[in-house]
C-alpha cells in the first residue's frame, strides 16, 4: 500500500496524487498545471491505461482539467465525484477544452509558416465529452465500495457546490488504514454552500495549505459594503464592474445582489439592472438553479423551500453574443456588469474596463485573489494607465478590493480542521497545494501541534504500512517570472503575428495606385472601429 505525489506538491495547482491497493492505482485528482508552477502538462509520470479510478474532490480545473488527456491517452477505469461535481466538470472541461483547441490552432498555424513541426492541444472538445463515459457519481456520506479492499465516502469540503475531502478506508494484507484527502477546504460562512466537515480520526492525511502563512481580512458584511458601493457609483451615473471568475464567485455576488435589492438598499436606483456578461458563468448559474438537494447551506436551502430562488431578482440579465456584450457600454443607463475573467488577463472583462476604467464615476471591485502579474493586480497597486487593445487607458475610475472573500479556509481554520482529527490522531501528515514557502512552513506549524508532518516532493512514494518514504521526489525547476506583466495568452501572440504580417502587407503596398491605397486605408480603419467600439 503505497501513495504516490504527482502535483500541487510545493505548489498550487496541478493536483494528482495516486493511492496503490492491492494492485489497483487510485488517482486523487488530476488536475492542469496553471501559472508558474513547475511540471509540464504535456506527459504524465504514468500510463493512463494502468490507473483504474479517478476521485474527484471538485471541479476546478486545477484539480480536473488533466482528465480529457487522461482518457485520450487510454484510460478505461472509473472516475467518481459528487453529483454536482460531475455538472460542473462537463461545463468547465468543455471550456477548457476549447481553450486547448485554440491555442493548438494558432501554433500549427505559425508552424505551417516556419515549417515547424504541428502542435497537438493537450485535449480536445470531444475528449472532455468523453469523460462522461467514464462518470460514477455519489452523494455526500454514501460508502461506495470501490474495488477489492477499499471503500471511499466523500464528505462536504465547503469550498464549491460539490467540493468533497474523501476518505479511503483500504486494506491490504489484513492491514487497514484510513487516509483522507483533504481537497481544497473551504472558508466558514460562504453564501450557498455549507461549511466544511470536520473529520475526527485517520491513520494519514493529504492536506491542502493554500492559506497555510496567513489569515484572511476580516469584513463585517459584504452586503453592505456592496451596497454602498453601488449606491453611491449609481448616484454619480456611473458602471460598476466586477471582474469574477465565473464557477462559485459570479453565484455568490448574485446572492449577495438579491439581498441587497430585497432591502432596498441602493436608495438611487433600486431596480439598479444587474449584466451578467460570462457564456461559461451563465451555464453555471443554471446549474446553481438546479437541483441542489443535500449541497446548500441552512439559510439558502430556506430560501428555496420557500419558493424564494438564491438568484431572483428583477433586472437580471445574462447576455448571449458578443455584440450584446459590446451593447453594454453604448447603454448610458448605470448598472452593475459581471464578467471574467476574474483577473483581467483575457475575456469580455476587458471591453468593460476600456470603457470604464478612464470614467470617475465608475468604479472596479475586485473580488477575487490576482496573481503577479496579472491586470487585475496592476489596477489594485495603483498604476496610473493601462494599455488595452493597442489604447493607453487613463485609471480614473474608484478601485476596490474586497479581501477576505476567498473559497479557501485560512492559516487559523486550516489549524482547527487538522487539530479536529484525534481519534485516531493521524500518523503521518502530507501537506501539499501550498507555495514552495508556503507548504513547509505549515507542515512545520503543525509538527509545533504534535502532528508528524512534511510536504512532499513531486515524484515522491511513501509506504503507508511501513510509514516511510520509498522512493524521494525532487523539486523541479522553476519556471521564469515574465517581466512586464504576465506571459502573454497564445490568443494575444497570434493577434501581435497577424499585425506584422499586416504590416509587411502595408509596406509592400508601397507605389500602388492611391485609389488602392485609399480602399485599403479604409477597409482598415473599418476594422478598428469595430474592435475599439
Amino acid at each position: 500500500m503505497k501513495l504516490s505525489f504527482y502535483g500541487a506538491d510545493q505548489c498550487v495547482t496541478g493536483s494528482c496524487h495516486c493511492l496503490e491497493v492491492n494492485g489497483k492505482r487510485i488517482l486523487v485528482d488530476c488536475g492542469l498545471q496553471q501559472g508558474r508552477d513547475e511540471v509540464s502538462n504535456d506527459a504524465f509520470p504514468f500510463a493512463a491505461n494502468d490507473i483504474d479510478f479517478v476521485l474527484v474532490t471538485h471541479a476546478h480545473i486545477d484539480h480536473t482539467g488533466r482528465i480529457p488527456m487522461l482518457v485520450k491517452q487510454g484510460f478505461q477505469g472509473r472516475i467518481v465525484a459528487t453529483r454536482l461535481t460531475a455538472d460542473l466538470m462537463d461545463i468547465m472541461l468543455q471550456d477548457s477544452a476549447h481553450i486547448q483547441e485554440s491555442d493548438a490552432e494558432w501554433k500549427n498555424r505559425k508552424a505551417e509558416r516556419s515549417g515547424a513541426p504541428r502542435t497537438e492541444p493537450l485535449y480536445t472538445i470531444q475528449d472532455a465529452l468523453d469523460v462522461a463515459k467514464y462518470m460514477t457519481t455519489c452523494e455526500y456520506h454514501q460508502v461506495i465500495d470501490l474495488c477489492e479492499g477499499v471503500r471511499v465516502e466523500f464528505v462536504d469540503a465547503g469550498h464549491l457546490l460539490g467540493s468533497a475531502s474523501i476518505v479511503v478506508t483500504a486494506t491490504e494484507n489484513g492491514v487497514t488504514k484510513q487516509i483522507v484527502f483533504s481537497g481544497d477546504i473551504g472558508n466558514v460562512d460562504q453564501p450557498i454552500i455549507r461549511d466544511p466537515t470536520y473529520l475526527t480520526g485517520a491513520d494519514y492525511v493529504v492536506m491542502e495549505s493554500t492559506y497555510g502563512d496567513r489569515n484572511h481580512t476580516e469584513v463585517w458584511s459584504y452586503t453592505d459594503d456592496l451596497a454602498r458601493i453601488i449606491d453611491e457609483t449609481i448616484a454619480k451615473g456611473g458602471n460598476v464592474v466586477i471582474p469574477s471568475f465565473a464557477v462559485g464567485r459570479t453565484q455568490e455576488l448574485l446572492y449577495f445582489i438579491r439581498e441587497i435589492k430585497d432591502a432596498k438598499m441602493v436608495k438611487s436606483d433600486p431596480d439598479f439592472p444587474v449584466y451578467i456578461d460570462s457564456p461559461l458563468a451563465k451555464k453555471a448559474t443554471t446549474i446553481f438553479t438546479g437541483d441542489l438537494r443535500g449541497y446548500l447551506d441552512e439559510e439558502a436551502l430556506a430560501l428555496v423551500q420557500d419558493g424564494t430562488h438564491m438568484f431572483n431578482f428583477t433586472n437580471l440579465r445574462m447576455t448571449e453574443t458578443s455584440e450584446e456584450s459590446k451593447m453594454l457600454n453604448m447603454d448610458p443607463t448605470p448598472k452593475v456588469i459581471i464578467s471574467a475573467s476574474g483577473m483581467c488577463d483575457a475575456g469580455r472583462i476587458r471591453h468593460h474596463l476600456k470603457h470604464n476604467l478612464w470614467r470617475p464615476e465608475c468604479t472596479v471591485v475586485f473580488v477575487g485573489y490576482q496573481g503577479e502579474g496579472t491586470l487585475g493586480r496592476s489596477l489594485l497597486e495603483g498604476v496610473p494607465s493601462v494599455k488595452l487593445f493597442g489604447e493607453e487607458i487613463a485609471v480614473h475610475a474608484r478601485i476596490e478590493n474586497f479581501q477576505g472573500l476567498s473559497s479557501h479556509a485560512d492559516r487559523d481554520h486550516l489549524l482547527s480542521w487538522i487539530q479536529s482529527i484525534q481519534a485516531p490522531k493521524p500518523q503521518h501528515v502530507f501537506v501539499v497545494h501550498g507555495d514552495r514557502e508556503v507548504a513547509p512552513y505549515f507542515a512545520r506549524t503543525i509538527q509545533g501541534l504534535g502532528f508528524s508532518a512534511h510536504a512532499p516532493q513531486y515524484t515522491e512514494v511513501y509506504d503507508l504500512i511501513a510509514g516511510k518514504v520509498t522512493e524521494p521526489g525532487y523539486l523541479p525547476e522553476r519556471k521564469a517570472k515574465t517581466t512586464g506583466g504576465q506571459r502573454a495568452s497564445a490568443a494575444y501572440e497570434r493577434l501581435v503575428a497577424v499585425g506584422n504580417l499586416l504590416m509587411e502587407s502595408i509596406k509592400r503596398s508601397r507605389g500602388r495606385d492611391n485609389k488602392s491605397l485609399a480602399r485599403f486605408a479604409d477597409q482598415l480603419r473599418q476594422l478598428l472601429e469595430k474592435w475599439e467600439s
